[in-house]
């Protein structure tokens, strides 16, 4: 693995207007995938994943949404603030998003092998024979059985695996070097899944392809990331090498969801799962301080108050907790 930047995001603010005002939905997110990395973003629904990922490919909605500082760079060149016409060429090319949900984001009216195709000939040139030539040649890589006779199906004619199987070679097509999955797997069952990250990992290991993985799903990004980055409340809160985050995590957050793992390995003896008190709060009511204070069994007067400035240990591990901030606190 490359120590090289794929992409490489620092101080990334959006901010979006609802009616209780003005809301900073991400707040100076920071993150870097390596090329052959794959790097894992978590944290619980409405942490700010899925946000990062929009204003990474330049999708958020404007208005009511709009970047407000920060870089988001691609192999050294800056997106942020880029030409629209600019960006739907690296869309698809260069950079590629797999979305939560096949159904909705396959277009129904469409066969599958038009939608592949369709890329294929904007990006890549090809003529429309050729394109539908290398889209069965997509559905066959990421395993879809008879993938001459799919080419010519429509989304509703698929199960959902094959949908997001169908979402992935699209993804693929144009062979990008950066790829981001946004929980890839939701709503298909268990085996299904585990189908899915394996395809995933294996494509990444023949083709070099960057991965960013947002999940919600610990034990996710124990089997499938090199790296990890915990976001809460819009910001990166911390983030390291994955043994290291699950061996010794540092803040009480990340703690929180390894202690949601099950452990199935301990018999009569395995600890009960941990749950976290509280839920994840609305942007507009986020302090000055840190987010999870509220939530948090450790949480000292100043954590609501103010945010404490990010700490880095060894091997890279980075914090940004009050617990950490004293010489010495490991």
């Amino acid at each position: 693995m490359s120590d090289a930047a794929i992409l490489e995001v620092s101080g990334l603010t959006v901010e979006f207007a609802t009616r209780h005002g003005p809301a900073t939905v991400l707040n100076e997110v920071a993150l870097k995938v390596r090329a052959g990395e794959v790097l894992g973003v978590v944290g619980e629904s409405g942490c700010g994943k899925s946000m990062s990922a929009l204003a990474i490919m330049g999708l958020i909605p404007n208005p009511p949404g709009r970047i407000k500082a920060g870089s988001i760079r691609l192999e050294g060149e800056e997106l942020v603030g880029a030409p629209a016409a600019r960006l739907r060429q690296i869309r698809g090319h260069r950079i590629a998003m797999i979305f939560q949900e096949p159904m909705t984001s396959l277009n129904p009216v469409f066969s599958v092998g038009d939608q592949i195709g369709e890329t294929l000939m904007l990006h890549l040139a090809l003529s429309r024979r050729a394109a539908r030539d290398r889209a069965i040649e997509a559905l066959q890589a990421v395993g879809i059985a008879a993938p001459e006779k799919r080419v010519n199906e429509y989304p509703h004619q698929l199960s959902g695996g094959m949908r997001q199987r169908v979402m992935i070679a699209m993804a693929l097509a144009c062979e990008p070097r950066m790829l981001i999955a946004d929980e890839p797997t939701t709503a298909l069952d268990v085996t299904v899944q585990a189908q899915i990250f394996d395809l995933l990992l294996d494509l990444q290991q023949r083709t070099g392809t960057a991965i960013m993985l947002i999940t919600h799903d610990m034990g996710v990004i124990a089997e499938t990331t090199d790296r990890v980055v915990v976001m809460y409340g819009g910001r990166s809160i911390e983030e390291g090498l994955t043994r290291d985050i699950l061996s010794r995590p540092k803040h009480p957050y990340t703690e929180g969801l390894i202690g949601c793992l099950p452990d199935i390995g301990r018999g009569e003896n395995r600890e009960p799962l941990v749950e976290i008190p509280g839920i994840v709060p609305p942007v507009w009511e986020l302090g000055q301080g840190c987010a999870f204070a509220p939530r948090c069994d450790r949480a000292r007067p100043q954590c609501g108050s103010s945010l404490p400035p990010q700490r880095s240990f060894e091997t890279g591990h980075r914090v940004t907790c009050w617990l950490h901030q004293e010489p010495g606190h490991a």
